[in-house]
C-alpha cells in the first residue's frame, strides 16, 4: 500500500507547524510599549532601529530559550529513565545559579564568557551528584526520583540565596532565579546560539542517546560507548542550563512539560520527536512571553511567572491523565 497520503499528512501538520511558529514571531515583534506597524519599517528610520535593536534580538532569544531548554529537558529525562525531571527539578539549574554567586564573590571582574564556565562547571557537578543520589533509589518508586530533584535543587539553591545574602547579592540573585526577556537588546544574547548550537547537535546523537536510555548493559551489549554519550549528554544540560541561566534566568517547567506532551503525540523515538520538542518549547515560551507583555501592559510580567503557572496546570494534568502512548 502506498504511503504518500501518510506522508502527504505529515507535510501538512509540519507546514501548519512552522506556519503557527512564523505567525508568533511576526505577532511578537510589533507587541511593546512603543506601538509599531508592519508598514513603518519601510519608512521610518526610527522603527527600523527599534526592530534591529530590540524586538528581532528578544524574539531570537525566546526562541532559542524554549527550544533549548525544552530538547535539554528530553536529554535529560533520557538518561535518567524518568519522565518527571528535568535542569530545573534535578538541581542542575540551582547549581548553575550557585557557580555564578560564587564567580561573583570572588572573581568579581570576570566575563560574561567566564562566568558561563563557572556556572557549566558548577551545573555539570550538581548534575552528576544528582545522577548519583538517584541511583540509590528503588528503581519501581519512579516518582521519588523528581522528589529527590527537588528537596536537592531546594538545598543547592539554599546555599545560593545564603551566600547571596551574606554578599548583600539578593537583589542581582533574583535576576537569575526569574526568567525574563526585558533586557535581550542587541549584543545581550549571543551566548544563546551556544545553546541552540548544541540543541541542533543532540539530534545527530539521537540515536546514541535512545540507546543509552536502554540501560548501560543493554548499551554496551549494542556497541555503544555508554560513558562517553552520558557525558555527552551531561555536557549538552549542563551548558544549555548556564547559558540560559546567565543570559535570561531560570525558567521553569519547559523542559518537563514539553517532552512529555510530545512523547504522548510521537512516542518514543528520540530522532523523531526532537523537532516538534524544539517547536513546541519555542512557541510555548513564546506565547508566555507575549501573554506576560500583554497582560499588564504597559509594565511586564516575567516569562519565569506565566510559564510557571501555566506550566505547573500542565504538569498536574500530565500526572493525572492517562498516557495515549503512541510508539514510531
Amino acid at each position: 500500500m502506498s504511503t504518500w497520503p501518510t506522508q502527504f499528512r505529515l507535510s501538512a501538520q509540519s507546514g501548519l507547524a512552522i506556519a503557527a511558529l512564523l505567525l508568533c514571531v511576526m505577532a511578537s515583534l510589533f507587541i511593546g510599549v512603543i506601538d509599531m506597524h508592519p508598514a513603518e519599517l519601510l519608512s521610518d528610520p526610527e522603527a527600523l532601529w527599534l526592530m534591529s535593536v530590540s524586538r528581532l534580538p528578544r524574539t531570537l532569544s525566546v526562541v532559542l530559550t524554549g527550544m533549548s531548554l525544552a530538547i535539554a529537558g528530553q536529554v535529560m529525562q533520557v538518561l535518567v529513565q524518568n519522565r518527571f525531571v528535568e535542569p530545573s527539578t534535578a538541581g542542575s539549574g540551582q547549581s548553575a545559579v550557585l557557580g555564578i554567586v560564587l564567580v561573583t564573590l570572588f572573581v568579581p571582574d570576570s566575563s560574561i564568557a567566564g562566568t558561563m564556565i563557572a556556572a557549566s562547571i558548577m551545573s555539570l557537578l550538581g548534575t552528576l551528584l544528582f545522577l548519583l543520589m538517584i541511583r540509590r533509589l528503588p528503581p519501581q518508586e519512579t516518582y521519588l526520583v523528581p522528589l529527590v530533584g527537588i528537596v536537592y535543587g531546594g538545598v543547592v539553591g539554599s546555599v545560593a540565596i545564603w551566600l547571596a545574602w551574606q554578599a548583600d547579592l539578593l537583589q542581582l540573585l533574583d535576576v537569575w532565579m526569574t526568567g525574563e526577556f526585558s533586557g535581550m537588546v542587541r549584543g545581550r544574547y549571543g551566548l544563546l546560539w551556544i545553546a541552540g548550537t548544541l540543541a541542533v547537535f543532540t539530534w545527530f546523537v539521537a540515536d546514541q542517546f535512545t540507546i543509552a536510555s536502554l540501560g548501560r548493559d543493554h548499551a554496551r551489549n549494542l556497541g555503544l560507548d555508554y560513558r562517553t554519550i552520558m557525558a555527552l549528554g551531561l555536557l549538552v544540560i549542563s551548558v544549555v542550563t548556564a547559558v540560559t541561566i546567565v543570559t535570561v534566568g531560570i525558567i521553569p517547567f519547559i523542559g518537563l512539560v514539553v517532552p512529555n506532551i510530545v512523547s504522548r503525540l510521537r512516542g518514543d523515538n528520540l530522532r523523531h520527536s526532537l523537532p516538534l520538542v524544539a517547536w513546541l518549547g519555542a512557541l510555548l515560551t513564546l506565547l508566555s512571553d507575549m501573554a506576560g507583555r500583554l497582560i499588564i501592559a504597559p509594565y511586564e510580567i516575567p516569562v519565569g511567572t506565566v510559564f510557571g503557572v501555566v506550566g505547573a496546570a500542565i504538569t498536574l494534568w500530565l500526572l493525572y491523565s492517562k498516557p495515549a502512548m503512541r510508539y514510531s
